[in-house]
This record gives structure tokens, C-alpha cells and sequence, in this order.
């Protein structure tokens, strides 16, 4: 080989090997580390999710969740690490800025804020959002938890949330399996002061009121999709609407003639919000998460698939006229759970209240 050319060759040689060794100290995250989302049905359909690696050039890993317990269990399981960005409703916010499981939203990356309702915009106006000047979440949908119920079988709709009770429609009630709201709902029943903050005197009231609904249930859902096919399948009359407005649409298109009422106590409603945890391995994408699903596309897309108002939109379905109780943090949320665990499984009065 004349001296020349083999010189050539040796020269490219190592630029080879340098260039591979630069290759090598590129970090991970750079293009492999996925944006990690915690969401519930609905928040990321597969080809919002598609756009939003198309314009970031990011990979998208979505985890689906049905319960608070759930999403609080996922995410406190290793103390945030493993999810960058999840969607959470202000009353179970507060304990996770309380465990420091959250990081501060960097507000001036969130253009799309613009975009949103005054009423949204003005976080400070929102119970739980911001605390000691930090921003902690971004308002993104909200509804009411009213009832559900079957026009064929109901020709009136149910004015109060003591329907669900009714003994007229014993095994024709579907409710949702988690111990939070259906104490609150029990408590609303009972009329106490705040469905809320249940004092402990009061607690055995609303346990003999909850073991009487799980009488007049004929199953407990999750899922939207899940109490969807339970409605239908088990000719159900009444159903509590955790999921709100997203339930009666995919009611209707699973052709359901299903009516939607905001019980005359209030209906318990929820605005969910969008977080970053303390751990998010790109801060940065996560809060252009945030902002891409502000945007025109994915807005609308929740409402006309989903039936959920966005915070971009006025919503028909929350009027000032109707009394909405905004979800707030209960007096002992753990409580709540382990009773109803010992409810839904059969247990007596006593044995749910035994230490």
C-alpha cells in the first residue's frame, strides 16, 4: 500500500474512533429518555401523544390509572421517580406538594396559558395551586359528579343523591369503587356540615349508610369504559358519575339513552391539573407537555371525544345556576379507603369499624 494512501487510512481510522467515543458520552436522556406520563382515560390518546413526538422529536410513555389511590400509589412508590409529568385533581395535590413529590411549574415556559379562561389563568384564585409563591399545577379539565341514569327506566330525573339509596332500585345501581368520594356522598346524605370533614362521632352513620348502598349496588367500576359496558349489560337505572360528562357521551355513543342530573346537595366536582414531579428526569419536556396539551388540537379533542370541558373553552354543562362542591382534601383520606375495603368486601358494621 503506498505510504500516501495508507497514511489516508489511518487518518480516518481514528476519526472513526473519536467520533464513536463522542458518540458514546452523549447522555442517554438526550434522545432515548421518554417523557414518563401518569394520566388518567383520556388525558393521552394515542395520536395526541403521536403529535406531540413529532414536534419534540421525544418518545411518549403513558401509564393509565382508574382511582386516586391508584395514582397515588404508582407515583409515591418510589418516591416520584419513576414518572416526569401526571394529572391530579387539587384536592389530592396537596399531598404531594406536602411530601415534596412535586417540583415548582416554570410558568414562563407555559405560553399556551394564554389560551386558557381568565378563571384558570389567575392560579392564585385556585384553592391548592400555588403555595408560598410557587405554582405547583396547571389547570387542564374539570366536571361535576352527578347522576347517571336510564331515561327508559327513569322517565324524572333524580333530584337527590339519596336516589342512589332507593330501594326501588336495588341491584339496578352501579357506584364507584373508592372509599374518598362515596364517604363524602354518604355524608351529603346525612347532611353534615361539610362532606368533607366527617368528625369522628359521625363516623359510624355514614359507614351503616354506605354498607346500605353496597345493598343497592349491583357492581363497582373503575374504569369509564368498565361502568360503561356494567350500565348496559346489567340494565342498570343509576349510576354515581365519577368520571362526570365523560361517562353520559360514551353512554350515548355505546347507545345508552342516558340523562345526566347535579343532585340538589351539590354535586362533588374536580378539577384536575398538571403536575412535574420532584424526580422528572427533563423538566423542560415535561413542561412542554404541559403547554402542547393547551393547544387548540388536544383541547378539543378531549371535549368531542371525551365529553370534558377543557380550561380553553367554556363549558355548556357548568352554569353559575347549578350548586358545584369543588373537591378539597378529607380529614383522613387512608381511613376512608380502609373502610370502604372492609365495606365492599361484606363486612358488618362492627368488623368495618374494628381497629
Amino acid at each position: 500500500m503506498p505510504h500516501g494512501v495508507k497514511k489516508l487510512v489511518l487518518s480516518l481510522m481514528l476519526l472513526t474512533v473519536i467520533f464513536c467515543s463522542v458518540l458514546c458520552f452523549i447522555p442517554a436522556e438526550a434522545g432515548e429518555q421518554p417523557l414518563r406520563v401518569l394520566a388518567w382515560p383520556g388525558y393521552a390518546d394515542p395520536d395526541i401523544v403521536k403529535t406531540f413526538e413529532q414536534r419534540t422529536g421525544a418518545r411518549v410513555e403513558v401509564t393509565f390509572v382508574g382511582t386516586d389511590l391508584e395514582l397515588w400509589t404508582k407515583l409515591s412508590r418510589n418516591n416520584g421517580r419513576d414518572f416526569d409529568v401526571f394529572a391530579v385533581n387539587t384536592a389530592e395535590l396537596q399531598r404531594y406538594i406536602a411530601k415534596g413529590l412535586v417540583s415548582g411549574i416554570p410558568v414562563q415556559e407555559i405560553s399556551n396559558r394564554s389560551k386558557q379562561l381568565p378563571r384558570f389563568r389567575d392560579l392564585n384564585s385556585i384553592r391548592g395551586i400555588v403555595h408560598n409563591g410557587t405554582v405547583y399545577a396547571i389547570p387542564y379539565t374539570y366536571s361535576e359528579m352527578g347522576l347517571i341514569y336510564d331515561r327508559q327506566q327513569l322517565k324524572k330525573a333524580p333530584e337527590s343523591i339519596t336516589a342512589l339509596w332507593d330501594k326501588q332500585y336495588r341491584g339496578k345501581v352501579i357506584a364507584y369503587n373508592a372509599g374518598v368520594h362515596n364517604f363524602s356522598l354518604a355524608a351529603q346524605t346525612l347532611r353534615l356540615s361539610s362532606p368533607f370533614s366527617i368528625p369522628p362521632a359521625d363516623i359510624p352513620a355514614v359507614v351503616d349508610r354506605l354498607i346500605a348502598l353496597r345493598r343497592n349496588v349491583t357492581g363497582f367500576y373503575t374504569q369509564p369504559e368498565e361502568s360503561v359496558a356494567m350500565f348496559k349489560n346489567r340494565k342498570a337505572a343509576l349510576m354515581f358519575a365519577n368520571f362526570g360528562t365523560q361517562q353520559v357521551q360514551l353512554l350515548k355513543k355505546a347507545g345508552v339513552d342516558a340523562g345526566y342530573a347535579l343532585p340538589k346537595e351539590g354535586a362533588l366536582a374536580w378539577l384536575d391539573c398538571w403536575a412535574i414531579t420532584r424526580e422528572a428526569k427533563n423538566k423542560k419536556l415535561a413542561a412542554a407537555w404541559i403547554n402542547y396539551l393547551l393547544d387548540d388540537l388536544p383541547g378539543k379533542a378531549l371535549t368531542s371525544r371525551q365529553g370534558l370541558a377543557n380550561t380553553t373553552a367554556e363549558s355548556p354543562s357548568i352554569t353559575p345556576e347549578k350548586l358545584i362542591l369543588w373537591l378539597e382534601p378529607v380529614e383522613d383520606e387512608a381511613r376512608r379507603d380502609q373502610l370502604w375495603g372492609r365495606i365492599v368486601s361484606g363486612s358488618s358494621a362492627a368488623k368495618v369499624l374494628a381497629p
